[in-house]
């Protein structure tokens, strides 16, 4: 393709960006994950707000919309599916809590979705970042831990904006899942699910901490944020 062509599709994608603006829908689901399951039967809450969530931004004069609520339940079933011998997915915490031989309740949540354009990165790639919330709790809905991890995916430039926006979500979504279904067995709860044993509560926050919660424990922590990385084995 020369870069007449190129430049030609380049400009039509914004002229369509531009007069209707870009939503997209990634969604595709997790190839088969080669881990072995923790043989615990978990409870997965899918809250509403996650189930619809959606990023909408206007960047340059146009309106980008992200709808990664329906992708997410289908990326989280498969990551709960690799990760457990069974689990159950639940509409809120009270719900779990009401649910019998469930050995830990796990809530995610969306904190943060940011992208990048060719345009930001010099017309090289586009680039997308998700962080996540993973709040633990026990069968009796008591908090027994809070981890953090983030997604980060890139596809080369010169699709058009939407196709590439989709494939970065969708790399950064299976980058996620990736660290989750590998460092999730070597966190201090899981040597309690790998005996058959439900979580336990989490140890009170001290006075020096007492932020009003469970200081987070990155799952995967850049060099620049806060927290202890886990351990590479």
């Amino acid at each position: 393709m020369n870069r007449f062509r190129m430049a030609a599709i380049a400009l039509a994608a914004l002229l369509v960006a531009g007069c209707g603006g870009v939503r997209i829908q990634p969604d595709k689901g997790l190839p088969t994950a080669l881990v072995k399951p923790l043989p615990a039967h978990a409870g997965l809450v899918i809250s509403g707000e996650l189930r619809n969530y959606s990023h909408k931004e206007t960047r340059t004069g146009s309106d980008w919309q992200v709808d990664l609520g329906p992708g997410h339940v289908h990326l989280l079933n498969d990551m709960f599916k690799a990760s457990f011998t069974s689990f159950e997915v639940f509409k809120d915490l009270d719900a779990a809590r009401a649910a019998s031989g469930i050995a830990a309740i796990f809530e995610p949540k969306i904190e943060q979705f940011s992208f990048a354009t060719a345009r930001d990165t010099g017309g090289r790639y586009w680039a997308v970042t998700i962080r996540y919330r993973l709040e633990v709790y026990t069968p009796q809905g008591e908090r027994a831990d809070s981890l953090t991890l983030s997604g980060y995916g890139s596809t080369l430039a010169g699709r058009s904006g939407a196709d590439a926006l989709e494939r970065a979500s969708l790399a950064a979504m299976r980058d996620a899942a990736s660290k989750f279904l590998v460092q999730m067995p070597r966190q201090p709860m899981s040597v309690a699910l790998a005996k058959g044993e439900p979580v336990s509560p989490a140890a009170p926050v001290s006075a020096a901490n007492s932020s009003g919660g469970i200081e987070a424990v990155p799952i995967e922590a850049d060099d620049d944020e806060p927290g202890k990385p886990l351990p590479i084995i």
